[in-house]
């Protein structure tokens, strides 16, 4: 995509944000890549909802420097610090009016249906003392286990290959925030049932592995198989599979042998019709119950070879597996 067509996407990307009520007045900013030295991101005080070509700047990454008569908006270092950590080619900034208010008096979000829990999953809520982020540092790190944080009593930072793709996240944190509030206008005990069955009495295995050695798949192996959750929902859901799992630039690869719930088998191939890649630094993350693993193929963090829609079907017991992934100890 050229440059120009970057800047009118970019000035559409403003427009639904001021329609969606996710940016007003002069709040929120976006950014993208041109290529690996140049971004372009909109100036300060613009109105997102009324952006023009001119309210655009292009600033180098390296020194900061931009072009034209706008200056960049003042969480540039922000975008700068994103972009030069992640291969990310957009970032979406903005302030969602439910959002805010839900994370003012919350701590977590509790999540109302699966799609908020297959696309979101747990969303970080970083602190924040100031109007603009003076410390990106601590968003940073929580970007690396979703593409969407809460700055509290700020707003919201997603990024993604594309806008659409981190649009759609924003827009959906919103809904869910909607649906959770609204929850509570007919039961203000409401639980989720997937959180409930994951048992309170669930003790961490003292043992420390090397991530992803022999040792480590098979602890977590036989976990799952005294598991009675997945016990019961592998025959209820006929969890007859194999799913593979590979750590990037290795040969490490373990295949789980599924029948009725139960891994009867571990092999290390990868042939099975779904294998979940990614590099040591995302599979750590998974593993110390950081990143959800569901949302990390969603979010395009871990690679799925296999129908991801076909996958889901088990998503009940694999999410309570994936669960168990930080009971097994890594050093």
């Amino acid at each position: 995509m050229s440059e120009q067509e970057l800047r009118s996407e970019i000035i559409q990307v403003g427009r639904r944000l001021y329609s969606a009520g996710l940016a007003v007045a002069k709040s929120g900013n976006l950014s993208c890549r041109i290529d690996n030295e140049n971004i372009l991101v909109t100036g300060t005080g613009t109105f997102l909802g009324q952006l023009k070509e001119s309210g655009i700047v292009r600033v180098n990454l390296t020194n900061g420097k931009f072009e034209g008569e706008a200056r960049p908006s003042s969480e540039l270092p922000l975008h700068i610090l994103v972009y030069k950590n992640f291969p990310a080619k957009v970032v979406v900034h903005c302030h969602p009016p439910l959002i805010n208010g839900y994370f003012a008096v919350a701590k977590t979000l509790k999540a109302m249906s699966f799609e908020t829990k297959f696309y979101l999953g747990d969303v970080p809520v970083i602190p924040q003392e100031t109007p603009t982020v003076t410390d990106p540092a601590p968003v940073i790190t929580a970007l690396k286990t979703n593409n969407l944080v809460v700055l509290k009593n700020h707003g919201t930072v997603a990024i993604a290959d594309k806008f659409e793709d981190a649009l759609s996240i924003t827009e959906a944190l919103e809904e869910a925030v909607k649906s959770a509030a609204v929850s509570r206008l007919f039961d203000k005990g409401i639980l989720d049932d997937l959180d409930v069955a994951l048992k309170d009495d669930l003790k961490r295995n003292e043992t420390a592995y090397t991530m992803f050695s022999r040792e480590h798949i098979q602890a977590i192996v036989d976990l799952a198989n005294k598991d009675e959750f997945i016990a019961q929902k592998g025959k209820e859901l006929d969890l007859t599979v194999k799913l593979a799992i590979k750590l990037d630039s290795s040969s490490n690869v373990f295949k789980f042998n599924f029948e009725k719930g139960r891994i009867v088998k571990l092999d290390t191939d990868s042939d099975a019709p779904f294998v979940i890649s990614a590099p040591g630094a995302v599979w750590e993350q998974v593993f110390l119950g950081k990143l959800d693993s569901f949302v990390a193929v969603t979010q395009g963090k871990m690679k799925l070879s296999g129908q991801l829609g076909q996958l889901s079907k088990w998503y009940v017991p694999f999410n309570r597996l994936f669960a168990l992934f930080k009971e097994v100890k890594i050093r």
